[in-house]
């Protein structure tokens, strides 16, 4: 059984900074691209990140967290962090660790494994 569990979500300022973490078990990093994807109320669930660890590996940002948000994995620890620097009150969101086909320069390009979500929440 695939399970995608994070942790690290919270209540900051606009400007401060926020380690999320994902801990996976029942897949291994080498058979998924993982990454980052968040859902603000209302809106439509959407990519922040994502990166593949094999082959030649690629890493994507979406547009509206490049440069403020990095991505990064312990392989040897089945875990995916997103660091996010910068945080402005339109982050708020509930952000979901996912495990999908590739990473490629548009994102993950199949969502097959979501984990339930951590709030993140930047007040004014």
């Amino acid at each position: 059984e695939v399970q995608l569990v994070e942790s690290g979500g919270g209540l900051v300022q606009a400007g401060g900074s926020l380690r999320l973490s994902c801990a996976a078990s029942g897949l291994t990093f080498d058979d998924y691209a993982i990454g980052w994807y968040r859902q603000a109320p209302g809106e439509d669930r959407e990519g922040v990140s994502c990166l593949t660890s094999s082959g030649v590996g690629s890493v994507y940002y979406a547009d509206f967290v490049r440069g403020r948000f990095t991505i990064s994995s312990d392989n040897a620890k089945n875990m995916v962090y997103l660091s996010m620097n910068g945080l402005k009150p339109e982050d708020t969101a509930v952000y979901y660790c996912v495990a999908g086909g590739d990473c490629s320069e548009y994102g993950l390009d199949i969502l097959v494994y979501s984990g339930q979500g951590t709030q993140v929440t930047v007040s004014s």
